[in-house]
């Protein structure tokens, strides 16, 4: 069953695309297709460009995740430090241990600051 793309998946989606795929001219669109690609009209999921599937999109394992998945989207969270998506599985906040890490020393930033002044 097919659902309607998010606004933030449709703009994810072009980005991926005029960035990273090969097949995609800006003067000239899809250069298998001779025309513009298809990608960028994207409104619902379900057929996706080979291409795009197999060789882009694993580039975003969040949006792979949510497109590829049956049923409804599952609901991702944003991480507080960079705002990429955070599957939702238990407690986890961050979607790496870098962002973990750079929050834990704000964190502790703050703390040392309160407790100065």
């Amino acid at each position: 069953m097919s659902r309607e793309l998010t606004r933030t998946e449709k703009a994810t989606i072009r980005r991926l695309v005029s960035k990273w795929c090969a097949n995609y001219d800006r003067d000239c669109g899809c250069l298998p297709l001779d025309c513009e690609c298809y990608m960028f009209g994207k409104c619902w999921t379900g057929a996706y460009c080979r291409y795009f599937r197999e060789a882009v999109l694993p580039l975003d394992p969040a949006l792979e995740v949510a497109l590829l998945a049956e049923g409804p989207r599952p609901d991702f969270k944003a991480c507080p430090v960079c705002g990429r998506a955070v599957a939702p599985d238990g407690r986890q906040t961050y979607c790496s241990a870098a962002c973990a890490k750079a929050a834990h020393r704000r964190q502790q930033r703050e703390y040392m600051r309160k407790k100065r002044g």
